[in-house]
């Protein structure tokens, strides 16, 4: 089982800590080495000073009352020989081979362990007359202040480690408490019941951590909220046909009818087939083109071309109902799918021929790297308010333009120009009427004009 991030925090701080804690702790007991033992060398210089002076006198080496039989003092001749000293009977506290530099006027330090008087000593030889002054003072004293301080650091290090752990893990604990806020906040959040996670202050990470949480939650309540929209507008969509079409069948089916009769039937049910049929390919394009992307098949081609297609194919409804298609000339060449392209005028043309008015007008805008497709008509135009809403899933200007519809055709016009890279648009006509269009991506290589269709 993995610890809790808070123990793993307090664990790493731990051990950095105590890895601190004994650096310090032998970086203070190497300085007070240091530090006793230069006071014993000072301590020695002026014993030295005074035993030398106590020798041209004549007197004790050490004064007994000073010595206490923490300090050692001889007087050493040329030849190496141990003449006086305080207590008697001292061994040569230097070697014999120093001697000529002590003479030579160099001073020499040392420690040495004896057995009588037991211990280690601190020594200092200096030049005298007739020969060499040897000073040597006890480091029991050092010693045991050495081992006071490491008993210390011992006993100190620990507890400081403990306390300072304890206080790790207090600040891991309050600096994770928003953490754990969010999370049994976040746990209680659903599609169903959305919320918002709380923003601690301070502006730090975490803050900021919440922040970004809560945007990515408002998007993902927007997007259940459109999924939901759109389930309940599909499903009223589907209701309505499908409602006529058994209305039609029952009323068919409920007496014995003329075949005139049974005729219109049939073809008020085709019709009403059509529609569905109609209605489940856009529903199933605009589901995959939310899921997988919209696939497409760029090539060149040519604007004038596209339009021109599109015309024919409506141009001759568009005279049953007293109107024209018209398509002016355009030199301009688009990167894009024909077969999308012309769905999706095809949807703009529909729309002309269902709720506008007059002439329907196809024509091409180049504008920088794009090139816009429009289609005009000289209709009443979009209602006041309703642009904004134009390219909305299962959005119709029903108080303007009550023909029917499913209201997808302009959300496909504006995947399909999404999926080229481009965008959709839609505006009222100054003179009057609806321009919507379509903007794709320019070809990059310009062709000669003969090559227009």
């Amino acid at each position: 089982m993995r610890l809790p991030i808070r123990v793993r925090l307090t664990l790493a701080f731990a051990v950095v800590m105590a890895a601190v804690l004994a650096g310090m702790g032998f970086f203070v007991y190497i300085r007070v080495a240091g530090a006793l033992v230069t006071s014993v060398d000072q301590a020695l210089n002026s014993q030295a000073r005074e035993v030398r002076s106590h020798a041209r006198e004549g007197r004790n080496l050490v004064d007994p009352d000073v010595s206490g039989g923490s300090t050692l003092a001889e007087f050493v001749t040329t030849t190496g020989s141990v003449t006086r000293s305080t207590p008697g009977h001292l061994p040569l506290l230097v070697s014999k081979q120093d001697l000529p530099r002590i003479a030579a006027g160099q001073q020499l330090r040392g420690s040495i362990s004896l057995s009588r008087p037991n211990g280690d000593w601190r020594y200092l030889a200096v030049r005298a007359d007739g020969g060499t002054i040897v000073v040597a003072r006890s480091l029991e004293p050092r010693e045991e202040s050495l081992h006071r301080l490491f008993r210390e650091l011992l006993f100190a290090s620990p507890l400081a480690l403990l306390l300072a752990s304890l206080a790790g893990y207090g600040l891991a604990a309050a600096a994770l408490r928003p953490v754990e806020a969010m999370r049994r906040r976040a746990a209680a959040v659903s599609a169903t019941e959305p919320g918002r996670l709380p923003v601690p202050s301070g502006g730090d990470e975490i803050s900021r951590l919440a922040t970004t949480l809560n945007e990515m939650l408002s998007r993902l309540e927007a997007a259940f909220e459109h999924e939901r929209r759109f389930v309940a507008n599909a499903s009223h969509e589907l209701r309505t046909p499908l409602a006529m079409l058994r209305t039609e069948l029952e009323l068919a089916l409920r007496r014995p009818r003329s075949h005139d009769e049974l005729e219109a039937a049939v073809r008020s049910a085709a019709q009403e087939t059509n529609r569905l049929s109609q209605l489940a390919e856009d529903l199933l394009l605009i589901a995959g083109a939310d899921q997988d992307g919209l696939p497409i098949r760029a090539e060149r081609v040519a604007a004038e071309g596209l339009l021109a297609t599109v015309a024919d194919r409506f141009r001759r409804r568009a005279r049953e109902r007293g109107q024209e298609v018209e398509v002016r000339p355009a030199r301009a060449f688009v990167d894009a799918d024909p077969l999308r392209v012309e769905q999706a005028l095809a949807n703009l043309v529909e729309n002309a021929l269902s709720h506008g008015g007059g002439a329907i007008d196809l024509f091409a805008v180049e504008r920088d790297d794009v090139v816009e497709l429009h289609v005009a008509d000289a209709g009443p135009g979009f209602p006041d308010g309703f642009l904004d809403r134009a390219f909305d899933r299962f959005s119709r200007a029903d108080e303007a333009r009550s023909a029917g519809g499913s209201g997808l055709g302009l959300s496909i016009v504006a995947l399909i120009a999404q999926a080229h890279g481009g965008s959709a648009g839609a505006s009222n006509r100054q003179e009057g009427g609806a321009d919507v269009w379509l903007a794709l991506p320019r070809a990059r290589v310009a062709q000669p004009a003969e090559a227009l269709i």
